[in-house]
């Protein structure tokens, strides 16, 4: 094909000509011998168009000791626990590195393997109670895999195996994500909306070629892969010259080049703004590479970035897809790249990979090749002259069973002791999106300032292109004051920002809210009064995420409950918006009756008053059928109701949005209406019904109970603090009346002198130490309530319930190494009673922290906290994909999941202990002799 040729004469020689002047360049350079432990022969790794990093051909024979790059320990040694820079040779510490965050060498090997959670992990006597369980739920999920051809909310049988790859996601927040492995590949896809595809895609890389005097002097891929495909390129850079830092939203991979003195620093930045609601939509990301010479010569550089048309999913190669150069000028600024169209039936959506034009940078593309076959011709094109092709005009679209990539390299000259950079930025256009069941349409948040048609790529890589340093300002100011906090340790602030992937990468969505559509379905004036369209939806947008990459379900209240700290303290109107929709949805019912696979018994899907479990399947029709989750009637559960109400102060607290507080009074007042059924002794206080009716859903509780218990007596508290506000005297009468009943008896059925029993059944295991036991107080203290009028717990009685809860299920658990246990016995042994008392739940155990530091246990709050870090991060390997939970050995639950974004909790608490102990030192100040005139 004349796509191959090169309007040049270098180029009209042939492939084995420039191999050969490929050798013949290497031979003069006469570059120094690099060697690593482990070894490599010519014949294990053949040459073809390219060569081993760090030789000239005449040492090849003779030293032969090349790194296979990510190689795991040998020679018998073994990478230590958490020591995840132990296997780095090099002393480079990289161009603008940050000192904070979670940095790991790329040869790094993660000596534990865990699996997920399974049917053989449940005990003899919890299979037992759970065999109706098990039966229905594989009957449907029969009809549901094998008939209907939809994927499960929860698929119990094919949970997501442990892969210890993965690194920050590249893009802002609602427009999908691309996930960038700490090796470097590209690995993680949720293009579609709330849809995760689990693929490395081998031929998205980028390569580095150095010259020195119009030659070639090295050239190589920057993965550590060594893969069966693509075999013209030279791969296996040796890990242990290279390490990995994240920082969200940036992310930062170090390469240095054994032989070269040359040191790469890509860098990665993501639009995720705080208190931005335009950029932080953005399906678009920047990788800056920062390039250091340290030779007494100049080099010319060049970077390439090479992109499939597509991610690994089997439409690839379903044809008609096609690539075409582009270049767009706006506002004095050039940029150039190539477009990957991928025109599927559904979601057809545009990548975009692009350059700026800049003094002393020459952009160069090949538009299309063939990522199956070894590449040899692209190899050599590079190599020629650290330039491609440039062809004009696109590429026809491919036929079936085709895939095509495309590339783009960027040269820039670094003189001697010298450095400069080169810019790439990687965009998607998907904007208008369909769900599941392909009902309804959506636009993306994006396309209100960058259109709806799919044409706005190149615009969108331009834009970030000429405001990426824009972003990082603003990402350094908010970053700094907590980086820069030496009385924070250092494993906080990386927990702090990387746990933040998830309100990208959570399966999100962010979409513009129809004219036609009534959050409340037509309701809004005859219940309640709530907004049809309310207008910070109508300003903001929609906003959803999913419980876990595996718990497919949008805004799963009983979790958000923890996770919301991150949206209300960061974005506000999102936080906001997500609660209107949810009261819009507490209006409405659903009467159809279905199934509960735990019971067996029917109920309806939705009813009125109460709120919803979830906003429905990203399989489905998400905000139309709500309530996905069919394991348990939430119509039941104790917790929902609650939550919706300590939500609302807590947000009205952090906003003073006056609005949002009239609007969502009506609210609250109908679902503590509907919660006060539970309290069937009338004795102010609710009662658990005998089953897991609350977020803990597969741990029984009945009677009054520490949790539900306690949930209920804080929301009782804000509702006497909203009646104020709102100067309904009776409301606020009425609930007080509750408020000093329920105390009462919460503290006379529950309280055994050290802390609160589990629940008041008397069953053996009733007075097992639940570790969110205090959950109430954690949100009246994060609300500005919890004392005086607005008590609704003793100051002592919380503070000696979480010395009991650090004593036993953080001390007494695995050593104090790994956070705190569910639930413990009174002598020392986790209660093993269900299948989640046992487990530490990652989120649960950060709620927990911002508790013990709002009572001022500050050491106790960090170091609980720390064991969480501490095994996900550096023990297991679950960088950017937290669980739900994992157990003390072996296994884990639900990896990528919503609650541990509850980190946020933390922060807060910490400003407000500042705070306090500003207005104490103001105070003290003031009242001091001759402080006053």
């Amino acid at each position: 094909m004349n796509l191959w040729k090169k309007n040049t004469n270098a180029y009209n020689e042939t492939i084995g000509e420039l191999i050969k002047r490929g050798f013949q360049t290497l031979k003069a350079s006469g570059g120094p011998v690099h060697t690593c432990r482990n070894t490599c022969t010519p014949e294990d790794n053949t040459w073809r168009t390219s060569y081993r990093p760090g030789t000239t051909l005449d040492s090849w024979g003779t030293e032969g000791r090349m790194c296979l790059g990510g190689a795991g320990p040998v020679d018998g040694e073994s990478a230590p626990t958490g020591d995840l820079m132990g296997r780095y040779a090099s002393t480079e510490r990289g161009y603008g590195v940050p000192q904070d965050g979670w940095r790991i060498c790329l040869a790094h090997e993660f000596r534990e393997k865990r699996k997920p959670f399974q049917a053989k992990d449940v005990s003899l006597c919890n299979l037992v109670k759970h065999v109706g369980l098990g039966l229905r739920y594989l009957k449907w999920w029969y009809r549901k895999t094998q008939v209907e051809k939809k994927a499960p909310f929860i698929d119990m049988f094919r949970a997501l195996p442990l892969r210890q790859i993965y690194g920050a996601p590249l893009g802002g927040i609602g427009g999908g994500t691309i996930t960038r492995g700490w090796r470097g590949e590209f690995c993680r896809w949720q293009l579609n909306p709330g849809m995760y595809h689990y693929k490395t895609v081998i031929a998205n890389q980028f390569t580095v070629c150095l010259r020195r005097g119009h030659q070639t002097v090295y050239q190589q891929v920057l993965s550590v892969e060594r893969p069966a495909t693509l075999q013209g390129w030279n791969w296996g850079y040796c890990g242990e010259y290279a390490f990995y830092h994240a920082l969200y939203p940036r992310a930062w991979t170090v390469y240095h080049l054994p032989g070269q003195n040359v040191t790469l620093t890509c860098r990665q930045v993501s639009p995720v703004i705080p208190h931005d609601y335009k950029d932080s939509s953005l399906p678009v990301a920047v990788l800056v590479w920062d390039i250091e010479n340290k030779n007494d010569y100049a080099l010319d550089v060049s970077i390439m970035f090479t992109l499939t048309n597509g991610f690994g999913h089997k439409d690839d190669k379903s044809g008609g897809h096609w690539n075409e150069p582009f270049c767009v000028e706006k506002q004095g600024e050039t940029v150039l790249g190539v477009l990957l169209h991928h025109c599927t039936p559904v979601n057809p959506y545009t990548l975009c990979m692009a350059a700026r034009q800049q003094p002393d940078r020459e952009i160069s593309h090949q538009t299309a090749f063939n990522p199956r076959g070894t590449c040899e011709t692209l190899w050599a094109d590079l190599i020629a002259d650290g330039r491609l092709d440039s062809p004009t005009g696109g590429y026809p679209p491919t036929q079936k069973g085709e895939k095509v990539a495309a590339a783009l390299a960027v040269s820039c000259p670094v003189p001697a002791h010298g450095h400069n950079s080169v810019e790439f930025s990687l965009a998607w256009d998907m904007p208008r999106i369909t769900f599941g069941s392909r009902e309804r349409e959506h636009l993306r948040r994006y396309t209100r300032f960058f259109g709806s048609s799919g044409d706005c790529a190149p615009l969108l890589c331009h834009h970030a292109l000429t405001h990426y340093r824009d972003w990082e300002r603003k990402i350094e100011a908010w970053q700094r004051p907590i980086l820069e906090d030496s009385s924070l340790p250092s494993w906080y602030k990386s927990a702090l920002f990387n746990e933040l992937y998830f309100v990208a990468d959570g399966g999100t969505v962010w979409v513009e809210l129809p004219e036609d559509t009534d959050i409340t379905g037509g309701l809004s004036n005859k219940y309640g009064g709530l907004p049809a369209q309310p207008s910070i939806i109508r300003e903001f947008g929609r906003f959803a995420y999913l419980e876990g990459q595996e718990y497919r379900m949008y805004n799963t209240y009983d979790v958000h409950f923890y996770a919301s700290f991150a949206l209300i303290m960061l974005w506000p109107k999102l936080a906001l918006s997500l609660q209107y929709d949810i009261a819009g949805c507490v209006l409405q019912q659903d009467l159809t009756e279905r199934l509960n696979l735990m019971s067996g018994h029917c109920s309806p899907v939705k009813i009125r008053n109460v709120v919803p479990h979830d906003l429905g399947d990203p399989d489905d029709e998400p905000w139309l059928r709500v309530n996905a989750y069919l394991i348990h009637d939430t119509a039941t559960w104790k917790d929902l109701n609650l939550k919706f109400v300590l939500h609302v102060y807590r947000d009205f607290y952090l906003t003073q949005d006056r609005q949002y507080l009239e609007d969502m009074w009506p609210i609250c007042q109908a679902v503590m209406d509907s919660e006060l059924k539970f309290d069937r002794d009338g004795d102010g206080l609710i009662e658990n019904s005998g089953f897991a009716d609350q977020t803990y859903d597969g741990w029984t509780v009945t009677g009054p109970s520490a949790y539900c218990g306690g949930l209920w007596l804080a929301s009782v508290c804000v509702m006497c603090k909203m009646a104020q506000l709102m100067d309904s005297d009776s409301t606020y009468c009425h609930y007080r009346d509750i408020l000093d009943r329920g105390s009462a008896a919460f503290d006379k059925l529950l309280w055994n002198g050290q802390y609160y029993n589990y629940d008041s059944s008397g069953r053996e295991l009733s007075n097992s130490v639940m570790s969110d036991q205090c959950a109430g107080q954690w949100f009246l203290r994060a609300s500005g309530l919890g004392d005086g009028e607005y008590q609704a717990f003793p100051a002592d009685k919380v503070r000696r319930a979480l010395k009991s809860v650090f004593d036993l299920n953080v001390l007494s658990f695995a050593e104090g190494r790994m956070g705190a246990v569910n639930g413990m016995r009174p002598e020392g042994v986790p209660d093993r009673s269900s299948v989640q008392s046992d487990e530490v739940w990652v989120g649960v155990v950060y709620g927990l922290a911002a508790t013990m530091i709002q009572e001022g246990m500050l050491e106790e709050g960090l170091r609980t906290a720390e064991g969480c870090y501490r095994t996900v991060w550096e023990q297991l390997g679950m960088a950017f994909q937290t669980p739900e939970a994992y157990c003390e050995k072996a296994i884990y639950r639900s990896l990528a999941y919503m609650r541990p974004l509850s980190i946020w909790a933390m922060q807060l608490a910490l400003d407000s202990r500042r705070h306090n102990r500003s207005d104490v030192t103001a105070a003290d100040a003031a009242s001091a002799p001759g402080a006053q005139q």
